[in-house]
């Protein structure tokens, strides 16, 4: 049997792209890639009859972001440099799967900056995928792929769809029987104003690794100078996150069992000064209920020797100056 590998978001268009080119006889490979900034939840083959692989590719996305040949989105979005990327692994697993073609749910004119025609050519040229990528929901408005030419799919049977409404896709999921599935929006951190300016910090300050990324998705972020920051826990299960990420050159703060308030890590080079700036902050979001001062525990976690400090919380002027 013909096999194609569908490049799976998680999202609806996705899913649709594929459940299209399954109805025409294709056996579907779904490839979900994992990367630091989106979601890797994702759908199984009991809920749309089509198996989902899953990739690693976190290493080669933090290469690619930190020079994209296309550079940036709105954001810290490298949204082309990251559709040529999934391409290029999605091929270089076409031999594994036996696929004879790739299969997208990109949308023609759905996003300004990715999916408009000189966009889409731009990305199909310099994948190395030319001919092998189908795009089944706008495949009639775009030039014809070697599966159509070949006859291993009808063009007749594939879509016109383009703009960003979602009503064509929305009745679509309806024929298919696809009743969840996750909205559009919000599915890329790097779309977000604020992650993308802790992402861009930690490139300037300390560089890109898995560890440090995912430490931005978590609590408040203080830059205190160029070789050391401080994350506030927001809630327990971020405290709890906290606790279990700290490494052995990390520190701790935390205010003693009577009192209520945040975990706080506190990564680079400290000083006594940092560590009382970071007692502080820390202080702040404690709940002192009017007191002046509080007892903040401290330790850096190779020592495992916790320090007390009494201490006022920081300016509300200066804190939020060193906030990222």
């Amino acid at each position: 049997m013909m096999k194609a590998i569908a490049l799976i978001s998680g999202g609806l268009d996705s899913i649709l792209a594929a459940s299209l080119v399954k109805k025409q006889g294709i056996e579907v490979v779904g490839l979900k890639f994992k990367i630091p900034f989106c979601s890797n939840k994702h759908k199984g083959v009991s809920d749309f009859g089509i198996e989902i692989k899953e990739a690693d590719i976190c290493d080669d996305f933090l290469e690619m972001i930190k020079k994209p040949n296309y550079g940036y989105g709105s954001n810290m979005n490298p949204c082309l440099d990251c559709k040529i990327l999934m391409l290029r692994k999605a091929g270089e697993l076409m031999e594994k799967y036996n696929a004879k073609f790739i299969v997208t749910g990109e949308v023609l004119g759905q996003r300004p900056m990715s999916q408009h025609k000189k966009a889409l050519a731009a990305i199909t040229k310099r994948s190395g995928l030319e001919g092998l990528i189908l795009r089944p929901l706008s495949a009639r408005l775009l030039e014809e792929t070697i599966p159509e030419k070949e006859g291993w799919i009808k063009r007749d049977a594939l879509l016109n769809f383009s703009g960003r409404g979602r009503k064509q896709q929305i009745g679509l999921a309806r024929d298919f029987g696809i009743k969840e599935y996750a909205q559009p929006a919000g599915g890329c951190l790097l779309t977000d104003s604020g992650f993308s300016g802790r992402l861009k910090d930690l490139m300037e300050h300390e560089g890109l690794d898995r560890d440090s990324v995912e430490l931005l998705k978590l609590g408040r972020h203080f830059r205190l100078n160029d070789t050391a920051k401080i994350i506030v826990g927001r809630d327990k299960r971020e405290n709890e996150q906290l606790l279990s990420m700290a490494a052995p050159d990390d520190y701790l703060f935390m205010p003693t069992d009577k009192l209520a308030g945040p975990t706080s890590l506190g990564r680079g080079d400290f000083n006594k000064e940092l560590i009382s700036l970071s007692c502080a902050i820390t202080c702040s979001y404690c709940d002192i209920d009017g007191i002046s001062a509080a007892d903040i525990i401290y330790r850096r976690i190779s020592e495992k020797e916790d320090r007390i400090l009494r201490i006022a919380p920081i300016e509300e002027n200066k804190l939020l100056s060193i906030k990222i």
